[in-house]
């Protein structure tokens, strides 16, 4: 008798006992594999998560000083300019287009009073040639908003596609205004303007004394 049909008597098993066996163990092995597998897996989407909520966007670069001061208005009127060229990469990057021409179809008024505001800051101070440097605004600010792109890399869609939600669904375009200029921090702008000091008021007209 070989040794395995001793074991075999000794452990009382038949063949079919043995088989049986075997395939109960087999059969914990492979749920004990699949619990293991689903851990490994809840742990990297934990991992996963945890490093999206942690990442923290580098602070924007440093704009050089615009040639001008700007009156309040036209601070406000850049505010949105950068808002509006940064949904414009997202609609872009993100395949968010349709809802960016909601953005525009839905301000489209206060748009166009904003880039009025905006040509008079270039046509008040660069009056023979504040087209081109209107122009030349628009070029660096895209440019502007693409490095921001690039930087932020894989990161930039799950970052800034909140901000299409949120202007979306402001009260009324009263509220643009204020919305852009708290994105100040986040959005990126051609240049650093500086708001003017207050103009000094006029002085009244000498009042000429009647003759008699």
């Amino acid at each position: 008798m070989s040794s395995i049909s001793r074991h075999r008597k000794l452990a009382g098993l038949t063949d079919a006992g043995l088989i049986l066996a075997c395939s109960l163990e087999i059969s914990m092995l492979r749920a004990s594999m699949a619990y293991i597998l689903i851990a490994l897996l809840l742990l990297l989407a934990s991992c996963a998560e945890r490093l999206q909520t942690s990442y923290v966007p580098p602070p924007l670069p440093k704009q050089p000083p615009a040639p001008w001061c700007a009156r309040p208005a036209e601070i406000g009127a850049f505010n949105i300019a950068a808002l509006k060229a940064n949904l414009m990469v997202v609609a872009l990057k993100c395949n968010e287009v349709s809802r960016y021409n909601d953005f525009v179809r839905q301000y489209q008024q206060t748009l166009v009073r904003n880039e009025e505001t905006a040509d008079g800051y270039f046509s008040r101070n660069n009056k023979r040639r504040w087209q081109q440097s209107r122009d030349n605004y628009i070029t660096n600010l895209s440019n502007a908003q693409s490095q921001r792109a690039t930087v932020l890399g894989d990161q930039f869609c799950r970052l800034t596609q909140s901000e299409m939600d949120e202007v979306l669904a402001l009260p009324g375009s009263v509220d643009l205004p204020g919305y852009a200029d708290s994105k100040t921090q986040s959005v990126p702008q051609a240049m650093q303007f500086r708001e003017c000091p207050p103009e000094s008021p006029k002085p009244a007209p000498a009042s000429r004394r009647t003759q008699r």
